[in-house]
């Protein structure tokens, strides 16, 4: 009596020959799962030497008294949740929060409006758009500290061409102190942020805007749809996603911004300036806290984590809706 083969299984994603030995086939997903690590391994070893120990070393001073002698004596005592205390119950810890929150708020905000609008403006065709787009660059290419050099500048109260300009037209009476004001100091320096943080939402918006596909707006204007309607039910869903990219790394990229700051206020005037990221590096740099440096660090990655998080899961439970 002949038997029938047995069709063909499925093991791993690959068809495996009738008749084949199990030990063959374990053999076989072994070794490829043995190529696959190796092909990881590369990268996984970067990850953990450039990301993963910095991150795991600054969590561990952070809970040290980590100051210039360690590097001598090699000697950092265990002090707990002591730095952390130390930076929460002082008074300028309401001040780096507030003054965080009120940054990174207005940066992202007028960012991502005006690179919105620059990306809409541009996706119309019209002669010169490649060499105004390439300009638009220009603040994102120009390393931070020198843009910071040339807005102070131009800020200055006394010799600046902003006040300059405006006394010139009669726009106002006195010149305005940009930054040396504590109530102004702070809007300036969002400002600036602001210019240097639009290239990057312009470059990502646009690129998601050119992968809308066309027929969509031409079958919108076929059912008379114009102007904001069409934004709406085309443009604003195709671009969640990258809204969705746009915001999350411009919210962890604000946080951290040390240098515009420094450039222009070095954290004054009396502290209005004074962020979570500046706090941290004059703990660390200039006061050689480092494990003060290292617990305020930490908080602030934390909340860049947490925000992070939360935006994803509301994003995610947009879209499923």
């Amino acid at each position: 009596m002949k038997t029938r083969d047995r069709p063909s299984t499925l093991t791993g994603g690959q068809a495996t020959a009738p008749g084949t030995p199990r030990r063959t086939r374990g053999r076989g997903l072994r070794q490829d799962l043995a190529a696959t690590w190796l092909f990881l391994l590369p990268a996984l070893i970067y990850i953990a030497l450039f990301f993963g120990y910095p991150i795991v070393k600054n969590a561990m001073m952070g809970s040290q008294d980590y100051t210039t002698a360690t590097f001598y004596t090699g000697s950092a005592p265990w002090v707990g949740w002591a730095n952390y205390r130390s930076f929460l119950s002082s008074s300028l810890a309401g001040t780096t929060f507030l003054n965080t929150a009120v940054f990174t708020v207005g940066s992202i905000a007028g960012q991502f409006t005006i690179g919105l609008a620059i990306a809409l403006f541009f996706r119309r065709r019209f002669p010169l758009s490649g060499l105004l787009r390439s300009l638009l660059l220009l603040p994102w290419l120009l390393p931070l500290i020198a843009g910071a050099a040339v807005w102070r500048w131009i800020l200055d109260q006394d010799s600046g061409v902003l006040n300059s300009l405006l006394l010139h037209l009669h726009l106002v009476h006195a010149a305005v102190p940009w930054l040396s004001s504590p109530g102004m100091a702070l809007y300036s320096v969002i400002i600036v942020n602001v210019w240097i943080g639009i290239p990057f939402n312009v470059t990502l918006l646009y690129s998601g805007m050119q992968g809308i596909p066309e027929e969509h707006y031409e079958a919108a204007a076929l059912d008379g749809a114009v102007g904001w309607k069409v934004f709406r039910h085309i443009t604003w869903p195709a671009l969640r996603p990258i809204v969705t990219v746009v915001l999350v790394l411009g919210v962890i990229y604000t946080l951290k911004v040390v240098d515009i700051i420094l450039g222009l206020t070095g954290g004054g005037p009396a502290n209005a300036t004074q962020t979570l990221a500046t706090t941290a590096y004059q703990d660390s740099f200039v006061r050689f806290a480092f494990g003060q440096g290292a617990a305020v660090n930490n908080i602030l990655l934390v909340v860049s984590l947490l925000f992070a998080g939360l935006y994803l899961r509301v994003n995610r439970r947009a879209s499923d809706e």
